[in-house]
């Protein structure tokens, strides 16, 4: 696999970053993951300024215009790789740099550590047809969650706590309220109303969240964005999750209790095909 790495392109095998790393030593960096399709990145300026107002609110010095010239990083790793037909996906890690271990920010001037890379992506057309399992986990993050930040161990912790009960996802509460999944928002349907935590500093600003919404509005499916409980959640006709490589993945079985019917619903079942309708042909094309 050939990567990238501060301006080279080189084989992963052969890639390095040093010790001192601070994305290495205090989780001191940001990120960001595009879908490709048909080597197209799908919403390639939403997922640009997200990753614009990660690195501000953290203050890593990556200008703009370094931001958008990472499309045509993804153009060569996606050619090097063999990766300009089918699905993938397109990962990018910006850290503070390289610096003595200090838990200050180093001097002005401590140059960016950037990693790129692309890797292939099936799409898990079975699990979205039969709908799949979650368990719910604490939600003990910072609360900075609207930053999509490198520091992720209490999402692995808790994605392992699903892998181990045979779940697809675990999702957070927080005081009682759902609020987002390991790497996906939670969404739920209640007579015909599409629900989902507002935006703030305990999720993040997804950007696939942000077309369900879009979508949601344009098939006429009331939208409100007002936080839910765990017993309300229980309580859902149906309940889905959503994200780059999850789209719309309706969610049958939590904690070993039905949702709804047990089985996908129809409310989820239209924001997929009107999701997959903008997915298929608004990919942006490189070059």
């Amino acid at each position: 696999m050939i990567v990238y790495v501060n301006g080279e392109f080189t084989k992963a095998e052969d890639a390095k970053i040093s010790v001192l790393d601070r994305g290495f030593v205090f989780g001191d960096g940001v990120y960001e993951v595009w879908r490709v399709v048909e080597g197209k990145l799908f919403e390639h300026a939403r997922h640009d300024r997200r990753l614009k107002r990660g690195l501000k609110t953290l203050e890593i010095a990556f200008a703009d215009k370094d931001v958008e010239a990472l499309a045509d990083v993804a153009q060569r790793l996606l050619k090097d790789n063999n990766m300009l037909s089918g699905e993938g996906t397109f990962y990018v890690e910006i850290t503070r740099g390289a610096a003595p271990r200090t838990h200050a920010y180093p001097p002005a001037g401590t140059k960016p550590t950037v990693l790129a890379m692309v890797s292939k992506f099936e799409v898990p057309h079975a699990v979205r047809e039969a709908g799949a399992k979650a368990i719910t986990d604490a939600d003990v993050r910072w609360l900075r969650c609207d930053v999509k930040t490198v520091q992720l161990l209490p999402n692995v912790m808790a994605k392992q706590k699903a892998a181990a009960a045979g779940a697809m996802e675990a999702i957070f509460i927080r005081d009682g309220i759902v609020t987002e999944g390991t790497h996906t928002s939670v969404l739920g349907v209640k007579n015909g109303t599409l629900l989902t935590h507002p935006l703030g500093p305990l999720i993040l600003p997804s950007v696939t969240r942000e077309l369900i919404l879009e979508v949601a509005r344009e098939l006429n499916v009331p939208v409100s964005e007002k936080p839910f409980t765990k017993d309300e959640m229980f309580a859902l006709d149906e309940l889905f999750v959503s994200g780059t490589t999850t789209d719309v993945t309706p969610i049958v079985d939590v904690d070993g209790r039905k949702i709804g019917s047990g089985r996908p619903g129809p409310v989820s079942k239209k924001l997929y095909a009107g999701l997959q309708a903008r997915l298929y042909k608004g990919a942006t094309q490189l070059s």
